[in-house]
């Protein structure tokens, strides 16, 4: 494992982790995190440090104004996150080989499949637990009201405080996910939990039909929506690990 930093969208410095086989990298990956959450989230590690073990290196970082990167939360939004996986890509790009691979957890994963269609080197992209309405995470919020009236509020989620302003909620009231991948044409696996009680099994049927062909489906069963358990995060990156062998270069 590496300790690397990158510029991120705003030229603000992004912590980041890049997970390497023992031995020969046959490709590299992105790992976007979910909302508010990091690097070093239980699933973003596992999945990664085990995707080595495959052959594939991972870079995950933080996302902008998250964990140990740089810059305000308070002034990204859904697209940044975006510009901030782009940037992943070109920093990979000049210090090591492009991802061909990207995989994104719950709103990361919405984040993956719309850079996806800005990055001619990737070749596969994975979700877990992803939205199809970006906009939905608003419900999660308590004061989506004062937000609108007074520009800006701070919430709590998962027992830590987020200050969000109004350009959050415009920027996602703007992105249309299943639009966007239309454009794709790319092969896509999407995992879901149908038990999943943050993000409904329901999105993950959303994106399926919006796709086009090569898309895959795997159930995630009895796994939860931050996939919290080994064994939940070890079945993910074997799945991974098989499905995107076909697509990727050795």
């Amino acid at each position: 494992m590496k300790e690397i930093k990158f510029k991120g969208h705003s030229d603000e410095l992004l912590s980041a982790r890049l997970d390497v086989p023992s031995g020969k990298i046959n490709s590299y990956a992105i790992f976007a995190h979910c909302f508010t959450c990091s690097k070093d989230l239980y699933a973003a590690d596992k999945v990664s440090q085990k995707l080595a073990k495959y052959g594939i290196g991972v870079l995950r970082f933080d996302f902008t104004g998250l964990g140990k990167s740089e810059g305000e939360f308070g002034n990204t939004n859904f697209s940044s996150n975006v510009e901030d996986l782009i940037k992943a890509q070109e920093f990979l790009n000049s210090n090591y080989q492009p991802a061909t691979l990207m995989v994104g957890h719950s709103l990361g994963g919405a984040a993956t499949l719309a850079a996806a269609t800005k990055l001619n080197d990737i070749k596969a992209v994975v979700t877990i637990g992803a939205p199809s309405n970006v906009a939905n995470i608003q419900r999660h919020f308590s004061d989506v009201n004062i937000i609108k009236e007074k520009g800006e509020a701070e919430i709590k989620i998962a027992g830590r405080k987020f200050n969000v302003k109004k350009q959050f909620l415009d920027d996602i009231d703007h992105t249309k996910l299943l639009e966007i991948i239309k454009k794709l044409n790319k092969p896509v696996l999407i995992m879901h939990s149908p038990i999943d009680e943050i993000v409904g099994i329901e999105n993950a049927k959303n994106l399926y039909d919006a796709l086009s062909h090569p898309k895959s489906f795997i159930s995630l069963d009895k796994a939860d929506h931050l996939i919290t358990k080994t064994k939940d995060a070890d079945y993910i990156s074997s799945i991974i690990a098989a499905w995107s062998s076909n697509y990727l270069d050795k």
